[in-house]
């Protein structure tokens, strides 16, 4: 490797470093530190809680479901996949806390995959807890590919290097009898044919509703039919788990290697755990874990003080366990070989292709998607064990978070596929969208895709039956007197005046709808506080009882769709200070959601200094509909 691309692995690490630090100094000012009562006032806690159920899921792994006797329906941090200490404060009991991963949080109950193999004796005991843990683990794999990347001398992961560091051109062989396939238009079979064709890196620039994951899994198809088993990666597990879905629809065998406590449940079936527990094998790998621990049973029951004939039992038992577990050992591995080695396509998060089950596997092709929302270290963990690679993503979508500005300035910001697609003449750019309006489309076409994109035919016109006037509108709240407040606790937004304005809209919107018509409508905000409110303040109007109505962070819709978009911007002040709105890119996420009508709300005084909001408004003066929020005051 050459000097240039040391520096930067180097470079890398340093950054890597700086975040590591940052995240782990956030973690124990927010929650380390902090007394009991003051972990559960913040949402970081649930104690003390009930066990309502547990068992065993597949790969033997326990769970317990919990559920929290006070503080109901208060706001909390557990989410899907965070780790978790499970703990008790009685007293004298054995081994008081084990971590595992949580399945899933509603507002009152968790379902927690333990990492263990048994439930705790002191389930039922009582002074149960659940606290929010930091999670090393991935910053540890991350560490270890760059150590691993930066040792390469030669070989095809150094060829890697100087395409996608050096930033060498890549090679594609010659196209000779190109695929013209019928389901999908021109941009994407080009996409695809670039694809099969490239000898290191090719690069899919799948803008919003373009048919990425379309191209992707055509992509999948065709690779199958003469490799052995491709790898496909994302950075998050939903992304993961939508891409298993659609493969395995498209009639491909496909595992899902990962944490199954962090896989949906309808991907569950696809997963490593699943297909050993349905093999025929598995009843006798049942059977011999069975006796191994019956042995061990049996050799725990001798007391400290015995004879020669039950010392010499003891160890007997104690050996045969052994024996078994070891043949256990070896039909576990030869089954996890048979349906690894069996699978035309193995999914996983980038971290999980570190999987111990994956150790050593080569791949001809890895695909990234979603991969302008990685970290670069994160993406190179599949590539180490790949022999070409397929990035797809969109730069100007929600970008990777960095909570470091150190470690952001030193470069961590910037993704993979983002430099290759500022450097490379060869992006391979899907053009048609299949999603929106084309009036919807038009300002992110304009700001971020230089007007390369056209609407298909089937999408460019359509609106809400009945509904004549544009299908892009803004709701001004310039003049009205909302002024945001800050929540010091959640270091979070809000502005309630300005989502009961939206709401007015809403009540206007909904008396146009026909008697049978319900379309799906979304209310999403950038600020975490403002979606809290406004989840809190629908559940108890009855105005809105039978919308089809979704609540979210932008950051929680991304890749999502409704009919109806509203977008509450939060912001009002004196200063123009708009913090997360500057992040433009959160933004053209937020605007590409919606199919029919976009309806966006904030005050035009606060956002008109910024340069994509002044855009934006004279967009809306060019061809959406404005709205002053004074017509709905009274």
């Amino acid at each position: 490797m050459n000097k240039q691309i040391r520096t930067h692995i180097q470079k890398l690490r340093e950054a890597l470093h700086l975040e590591k630090e940052a995240d782990l100094e956030e973690y124990k000012a927010r929650i380390e530190k902090l007394p009991l009562a003051e972990r559960r006032k913040k949402g970081y806690t649930w104690h003390p809680v009930v066990p309502k159920k547990s068992g065993y899921t597949y790969g033997d792994r326990a769970f317990v479901i919990i559920e929290r006797t006070t503080q109901l329906n208060e706001h909390h941090q557990f989410r899907s996949g965070s780790s978790v200490s499970f703990y008790t404060q009685q007293p004298g009991a054995q081994h008081p806390e084990i971590k595992g991963v949580i399945n899933y949080a509603d507002r009152n109950k968790m379902k927690i995959i333990l990492n263990t193999r048994d439930l705790p004796d002191w389930l039922n005991l009582g002074s149960i807890g659940v606290d929010l843990l930091f999670d090393e683990r991935t910053y540890q794999v991350m560490e270890a590919t760059l150590r691993q990347l930066e040792e390469t001398k030669q070989g095809r992961l150094a060829d890697l290097a100087n395409v996608l560091i050096g930033m060498e051109a890549p090679s594609f062989q010659p196209i000779s009898l190109p695929l013209e396939l019928p389901q999908l238009n021109e941009s994407q079979n080009d996409a695809v044919n670039k694809a099969l064709a490239t000898e290191e890196v090719c690069i899919i620039h799948g803008p919003p509703g373009t048919g990425k994951t379309t191209t992707l899994v055509e992509v999948v198809k065709q690779l199958a039919k003469s490799e052995n088993t491709i790898l496909v990666t994302a950075p998050s597990n939903t992304a993961v788990d939508l891409l298993t879905e659609r493969i395995a629809e498209a009639g491909i065998s496909v595992v899902r290697i990962g944490h199954i406590s962090r896989v949906d449940d309808s991907i569950v079936k696809h997963t490593l755990e699943a297909q050993m527990a349905d093999h025929p094998d598995s009843k006798n790998l049942k059977k011999v874990k069975i006796q191994a621990n019956d042995f061990r049973k049996q050799a725990r029951k001798y007391r400290r003080k015995f004879g020669a004939e039950e010392r010499q039992e003891r160890r007997d038992l104690y050996r045969q366990a052994s024996e078994m577990e070891a043949w256990a050992r070896q039909l576990e591995e030869r089954l996890i070989d048979h349906l690894i080695t069996g699978a035309q396509v193995i999914t996983a998060t980038f971290v999980g292709a570190a999987h111990p089950v994956l150790d050593k596997r080569k791949f001809r092709t890895l695909i990234i998607d979603e991969a302008a929302q990685a970290l670069e270290p994160a993406t190179w963990v599949p590539i180490l064990k790949a022999g070409r690679v397929i990035l797809a993503g969109d730069p100007f979508q929600l970008p990777p978070t960095v909570k470091s500005m150190d470690a952001a300035k030193a470069g961590l910001e910037k993704t993979l596929i983002e430099r290759c697609i500022e450097n490379w003449e060869a992006v391979f750019l899907l053009r048609t969208q299949y999603r929106m309006h084309a009036d919807i489309m038009g300002f992110s076409n304009r700001q971020f895709y230089e007007g390369q994109l056209i609407a298909a035919d089937s999408v460019k016109a359509h609106s809400l039956p009945g509904r004549t006037e544009s299908p892009i509108v803004f709701l001004d709240t310039a003049g009205c007197g909302f002024t945001e407040t800050f929540n010091q606790e959640d270091k979070s937004r809000s502005n309630p005046e300005e989502f009961h304005l939206l709401l007015e809209h809403l009540y206007e919107l909904k008396e146009t709808f026909a008697e049978a018509e319900n379309p799906s409508i979304a209310l999403i905000s950038p600020y975490r506080q403002q979606v809290n409110i406004m989840e809190e303040i629908i559940r108890e109007d009855e105005r809105l009882e039978g919308l089809d109505l979704t609540v979210k962070t932008i950051d929680g819709f991304q890749g999502q769709e409704r009919d109806v978009v509203y977008i509450s911007l939060v912001r009002s002040n004196d200063k123009n200070e708009i913090g997360f709105l500057k992040d433009v890119r959160r933004m053209n996420v937020a605007m590409t959601r919606a199919r029919k009508l976009l309806v966006v709300v904030g005050d035009s005084a606060t956002i008109g200094a910024h340069p994509f909001y002044e855009a934006f408004l004279k967009y809306i003066d060019e061809r959406g509909l404005y709205r002053t929020g004074w017509e709905y005051m009274n």
